[in-house]
């Protein structure tokens, strides 16, 4: 079974994702700050990790360059409210698979976490 990591500030966007990709048969952990997603990157060594752009704290680009220096193999998609080109283009080239906006069509997020899975063969 596959572990996909949700990161998200907003809690509602947290449950509906694990909800969602739940009934898809993933295994899915939620945090709510960047600091809590890197501590369960070590923990659970998920094979996707959904993480939002803008978070208090630590944005989710460095979240990201920290998943990244953890496990290079850990694919990334990242989430965003408001698509700013160049934080967009930045995560790509840190290495992050691609990027959702909110609000999310879901048929959309499971088209794009299966291929990232698949392109990832985690």
């Amino acid at each position: 079974m596959h572990k996909i990591l949700v990161v998200d500030d907003e809690v509602a966007v947290c449950d509906l994702l694990k909800d969602f990709l739940t009934l898809k048969d993933y295994e899915v952990f939620t945090a709510s700050d960047g600091y809590i997603a890197i501590n369960k990157v070590n923990k659970v060594c998920p094979h996707l990790v959904l993480l939002d752009i803008v978070m208090p704290g630590i944005s989710g680009v460095e979240v990201l360059k920290e998943i990244k220096k953890l496990n290079p193999k850990t694919g990334v998609i990242m989430i965003t409210a408001v698509p700013d080109q160049g934080i967009i283009t930045e995560s790509i080239d840190l290495g992050a698979y691609d990027y959702i906006r909110k609000p999310m069509d879901l048929k959309h997020v499971e088209n794009v976490v299966m291929l990232a899975i698949n392109n990832n063969k985690t």
